[in-house]
């Protein structure tokens, strides 16, 4: 329960500035421009909370609803207007300044990603350091001259502190579908560069969870005794009679010696009977288990209801910061800004030429959970995820779609040829265009993470 209350306080609070900023945006630009302002509300629906502000009287509202929020301008087609307001309605104001207003709101949240990235680099990143745990010899990695023990200390002449950092060009590369030329520091501290070729790799493939498996390598993993934690009540670990403290040891006669490799059993097993050896008290006994099967990221793995139990402090692995002074984290602030909203773009349009699955959109369940699971590894972490939302969002605005920022703006490119808006009747059936569009994104985006979660 307290976790679940974590989970949507963060949910809350991340969407509650990610509105508020990107409402924002459209609020600052339309009063600095001399448009009135009737309402600036984050959320939809009856108001929790109203107060009545400045000069116009403006109000200010939080809605019931908090998926969204809204700025309600003076405009001579939703309503009368006072002769001597006519020349403060949104309608009535040129071609430029209505385009500023309407681009204000995606300007705002890639503004908002660029200060919480400059924050989280300056506040400092913890991370596991890239270093390369098993490698397939019959894996693409292997071919390309990586081996157990490397780290990855540069992509593409960048540093690589944290194995974030390999994570994010490599999903550029895959998105282009091109290689990385990587240096690596091998076991005996030399130094060698090595190109590492993502042709046929998707972004499928890491969505998924089987980049590193495609590449026929693992990450430096710790060694954590397979022993049981928590057995959860009604699961098939439960009905199996395993308990806490029990120690795996085999799985169908294969010795097991450490926790992820015993996941990995238990993932790639949905529906079928294993034969588990485990040490109780001193003794071994055979069971046999039979996982659940569960989708995870549109794949079935299995699981069984048992949390490892607390791991002793030599498993862990080696970690690292990456931290800047306050100018060098603005300057990687901006540059990471800027390769998540190209990342975003790329990404959008591998899904509308069928290149990647619409199994990728996420709603917002699936960003709830993000939030709370940020949230709980850190400030840091959390900055970073609302970074990316924020970009996300940004982008998501821009696209040219009747109802979005990015359809008016389409509306108004078209003005600026015609020399004359666009008729009232067009923008009426392209709102009802764009309603069904956004509606039918948003249950496929919702199934799918009800899809995840069941």
């Amino acid at each position: 329960m307290i976790e679940i209350l974590q989970t949507v306080i963060a949910f809350i609070l991340a969407l509650g500035i990610l509105v508020t900023f990107h409402e924002f945006g459209h609020y600052w630009v339309a009063h600095k421009l001399g448009v009135k302002i009737l309402r600036f509300s984050v959320g939809f629906g009856r108001p929790l909370w109203l107060r009545r502000y400045g000069a116009d009287n403006t109000e200010f509202v939080l809605a019931v609803v908090p998926l969204g929020g809204f700025v309600k301008m003076l405009d001579e087609r939703e309503g009368e207007v006072a002769a001597n307001e006519v020349g403060r309605a949104f309608n009535r104001q040129s071609l430029a300044v209505r385009a500023a207003i309407v681009s204000a709101g995606p300007l705002a949240n890639f503004l908002l990603a660029f200060i919480v990235y400059t924050l989280s680099y300056a506040a400092g990143v913890t991370g596991p350091r890239p270093i390369l745990g098993a490698v397939d010899e019959h894996g693409l990695a292997h071919q390309a001259g990586l081996r157990q023990g490397d780290e990855i200390i540069a992509v593409n002449g960048a540093a690589t502190a944290i194995w974030d950092n390999v994570l994010n060009r490599a999903v550029t590369a895959i998105l282009d579908q091109h290689s990385l030329d990587l240096r690596v520091r091998t076991v005996d501290a030399t130094e060698r560069d090595v190109r590492l070729d993502f042709a046929g790799l998707s972004v499928d493939d890491l969505t998924r969870g089987e980049f590193f498996a495609k590449l026929g390598l693992q990450p430096l993993r710790p060694k954590i005794p397979p022993r049981l934690g928590k057995v959860l009540p009604g699961e098939a670990a439960a009905a199996a009679g395993l308990r806490a403290d029990d120690l795996i040891v085999a799985v169908d006669g294969v010795a097991v010696d450490d926790w992820l490799t015993w996941v990995d059993r238990v993932r790639a097993s949905p529906g079928r009977a294993l034969a588990i050896t485990v040490t109780r008290n001193g003794r071994d006994e055979v069971m046999r288990v039979t996982p659940h099967g569960s989708s995870d990221g549109g794949k079935l793995v299995g699981r069984i209801g048992a949390e490892v139990a607390p791991p002793p402090a030599t498993a862990a692995v080696p970690t690292a910061i990456e931290r800047y002074d306050l100018v060098s984290a603005a300057a990687h602030g901006a540059d990471r800004t800027l390769e998540v909203a190209l990342t975003t773009f790329k990404f959008l349009r591998q899904i509308v030429v069928g290149q990647a699955s619409l199994d990728n959109l996420s709603g917002p369940l699936s960003i709830a959970q993000f939030a709370g699971e940020s949230a709980k590894l850190g400030a840091s972490r959390f900055l970073e995820f609302l970074g990316l939302v924020s970009v996300s969002l940004g982008v998501l605005n821009l696209l040219p779609i009747p109802l979005l920022d990015g359809g008016h703006l389409v509306y108004y490119l078209i003005e600026s040829v015609t020399r004359r808006p666009v008729p009232d009747i067009i923008q009426f059936y392209g709102q009802q265009i764009g309603l069904v569009l956004l509606l039918s994104l948003m249950g496929l985006a919702l199934y799918n993470d009800l899809m995840r979660i069941f």
